[in-house]
């Protein structure tokens, strides 16, 4: 494919506002191919253009698509063949999207681990709460953004910009707090809603929403308990588990170890 119709096709999906990834090879004398990755659909991967072989288009539509999700552009090295540790390649890879957000509802002792390990795969994390002694930078450094406000209030606002990239987390368990928080949350096309609290706290949830008119297929999109069953017990080791878990429904592989699976390691 010649660079004219890819940058013309590049055009296009970027006025339709699809998220795109495009790679180009920097030097040798493949300098100049282009490989352009986008997902026309949840569950379809399209791939066009290419870097002169099947095995570096597969390896870099890949690596494109990782970078793709996490919202970011970077410098890659590979064999000719896309081997890693090798460096007979430079690839530039340059996505075309927003970093996935991460709403996080709970200015908790909690949060602050989730925020590192979220800010680390490269969402940018807004910290929501009403209270305002506990909502403040200087608890969330790391934190994009810091809102003193109610959840459904802030979700009224930037809801309808909400995607399958990204996530919220409601991370309280008052009921005047997280019930209109889950309410508002379902209202969005957000890919993941976390709720924490117990088995027992959340079936007395499951009441209070089914009270304020949640459907039963709008409560199977909660995540309750929240995080993957790894034997979380510390915040940090939660928030991996919380993370693991919105990488797996995003991806739709399983929670188990790759040692007992037989598969190919990347989709």
């Amino acid at each position: 494919m010649s660079e004219t119709p890819i940058f013309d096709r590049l055009a296009a999906l970027l006025r339709d506002e699809v998220p795109v990834a495009l790679a180009t090879v920097l030097d040798g004398p493949r300098a100049g191919a282009k490989l352009m990755v986008h997902r026309p659909a949840v569950d379809e991967v399209q791939v066009e253009g290419t870097l002169g072989n099947n095995d570096l288009d597969r390896v870099v539509a890949r690596d494109a698509l990782g970078e793709l999700a996490a919202g970011r552009s970077g410098l890659r090295h590979y064999g000719d063949h896309g081997e890693a540790r090798e460096e007979s390649l430079r690839v530039f890879i340059e996505a075309f999207a927003a970093p996935p957000r991460m709403l996080l509802f709970g200015a908790v002792d909690f949060t602050l681990a989730l925020v590192r390990v979220a800010k680390v795969l490269g969402y940018r994390v807004t910290v929501c709460d009403a209270r305002e002694v506990f909502a403040t930078t200087q608890r969330f450094p790391l934190a994009d953004e810091v809102v003193v406000d109610w959840p459904d209030r802030l979700l009224a606002e930037v809801g309808p910009d909400l995607r399958r990239r990204d996530a919220i987390c409601v991370l309280t368990h008052d009921v005047k707090f997280d019930v209109p928080a889950i309410v508002a949350a379902l209202r969005t096309s957000v890919g993941y809603i976390g709720v924490m609290g117990s088995r027992r706290t959340h079936e007395d949830r499951i009441g209070r929403l089914a009270d304020a008119g949640v459907t039963g297929a709008e409560m199977a999109r909660l995540r309750s308990p929240i995080g993957l069953d790894i034997g979380a017990r510390t915040p940090e080791e939660t928030a991996i588990s919380v993370m693991s878990e919105i990488i797996a429904l995003r991806t739709g592989r399983s929670a188990r170890a790759l040692s007992d699976t037989d598969g190919p390691i990347h989709d």
